[in-house]
């Protein structure tokens, strides 16, 4: 007849495969609003401006070799990458828990004991040495799955730092390119600036001449030397912004402020008003934000069924097997060999309401999750509707402003012309330039404002979500099989 004890290890391996489900709840993904097409879109499409990588999406030699550089060496795209190894070992952590854990132990010593201890007069015994080893394993028998879940959970951790990874990888894409339009667009007012210094200059230079002649008044004088000044004083600070931006781009290539290379000019970038933004349900499966949300709630989801399984008794077992020297034989019946094996079960009675307190934080943590999931979608689709329209509206704006430009440009021309003939005086040439020059810093900060609505798309779309982890690299990745 079997003794009770070897019944322990058969009983338990019947228990494990009889809970082979973890309880708790199983994740299920919210129903969230996903209206047919985005709010600025003609049609619905399938197809996507986020399909295309960054280097298709900007075709500018110059910026995509900044970016290029600014995905190897920029500090936050290493952090991330440094949280994705981390969460990676949390996840061997937990899962370690799943399998059983074997221990070793060794000690050794020398002792003597003398005479007077013993009791015994006598001359005192030869020192001893004693030794002993052991071995011991440990398994929490996962019947009610709570270590499952703690996996689960980990695991969704660590698709949720790879998320969040890619997010960064986006958002610097979408940061260096805003940045260097940025820089395109001081570079465009600057030259606007030094070309309205040159001809407030000729026309002082005029105005002072015919002045010291008698010819002209002191308004006319005073008029020209003041738009003089105010064209000149917008020169340093230009130049002031342009070096701050350079610095902002330096930082996010992850090396000190030093001068940025320039490729084509603002008005020389490719642009076009309409582009396809796919469906909005995609937006789930192509923004990294909104995947690292919902490894969030897959998290939280485990955290619950974890939670739930502490109301529940615990199984383990724990053996240990081991030696000791001969000195000890004396304690382990004449044998030095150690062995003993023991069955676990234990459970909360009472405690205060700390395990149902915890199971009920799961729970609000999962509620937390899952509202910030919806909300996320939200935003997600108000920021594909502002840079749809925002990229429609502009196009239009663009155009008007490029007529006033045009029509300012060539009344200029015919007031020069009226005053060269002598048919009006001079205030018609300032006032045209006066009118000239600003109009053109309104259409440059309107091609800015398209060109940076063009890179919030294709962030807000999430770019680049098919390319595997090398092939963000660059194009030369994308190649490598």
């Amino acid at each position: 007849m079997r003794s009770a004890g070897g019944w322990i290890i058969p009983g338990l391996v019947l228990a494990v495969f009889a809970g082979g489900c973890a309880i708790g709840p199983d994740y299920k993904r919210p129903v969230v609003a996903e209206p047919p097409t985005f709010r600025g879109q003609a049609i619905a499409e399938a197809a996507s401006f986020a399909d295309a990588p960054w280097w298709e999406a900007f075709d500018d030699p110059s910026l995509r070799a900044l970016i290029a550089e600014a995905l190897r060496q920029n500090y936050d795209v290493r952090i991330a990458a440094a949280r994705v190894q981390e969460a990676r070992a949390r996840l061997g952590v937990a899962r370690s828990d799943l399998y059983p854990s074997l221990d070793y132990g060794a000690d050794g010593g020398r002792a003597k004991v003398g005479p007077g201890v013993q009791g015994s007069p006598g001359p005192a015994p030869n020192a001893r040495n004693f030794y002993s080893a052991s071995m011991s394993l440990s398994w929490e028998i996962d019947i009610w799955g709570r270590v499952r879940r703690l996996t689960e959970s980990a695991r969704a951790d660590l698709f949720a730092t790879e998320e969040a990874r890619r997010g960064v990888w986006l958002t610097l894409v979408s940061d260096l390119a805003q940045a260097y339009f940025e820089l395109l667009e001081f570079d465009q007012q600057l030259q606007i600036a030094r070309n309205s210094t040159d001809a407030y200059q000729r026309t002082y230079d005029l105005f002072l001449d015919r002045f010291n002649l008698g010819v002209a008044s002191k308004l006319e004088t005073s008029r020209a030397q003041g738009a003089l000044g105010e064209a000149q004083a917008s020169i340093p600070q230009l130049e002031s912004s342009i070096v701050a931006k350079e610095n902002q781009i330096s930082i996010l290539l992850g090396k000190p402020p030093s001068p940025i290379a320039r490729g084509r000019s603002m008005y020389e970038q490719p642009i076009v008003p309409v582009v396809p933004a796919g469906l909005p349900s995609s937006l789930l499966e192509r923004r990294p934000d909104l995947r690292q949300a919902e490894q969030r709630m897959v998290s939280a989801n485990a955290q619950i069924g974890a939670a739930k399984a502490e109301f529940f008794p615990k199984f383990s077992i724990t053996a240990l097997f081991g030696t000791a020297g001969p000195e000890m034989a004396a304690l382990t019946g004449g044998s030095t060999t150690i062995w003993a094996m023991a069955g676990l079960l234990s459970g909360p009675l009472f405690n205060a309401g700390r395990t149902l307190g915890t199971y009920r934080a799961s729970q609000a943590q999962w509620e937390q999750t899952r509202l910030q999931y919806e909300q996320a979608v939200l935003v997600a689709l108000r920021e594909v509707s502002d840079a749809l329209t925002a990229l429609g509206k502009l196009n239009d704006a663009e155009a008007g402003q490029t007529r006033a430009v045009t029509a300012l440009d060539e009344a200029v021309g015919h007031a020069t012309a009226r005053y060269g003939q002598g048919l009006s005086n001079y205030f018609e040439v300032l006032e045209a330039l006066q009118q000239l020059y600003p109009a053109q810093n309104t259409l440059a900060q309107i091609r800015r404002n398209r060109l940076l609505a063009y890179v919030q798309l294709y962030k807000a779309l999430g770019g680049g979500w098919n390319l595997t982890d090398p092939q963000w690299a660059g194009p030369r990745e994308a190649k490598t099989p």
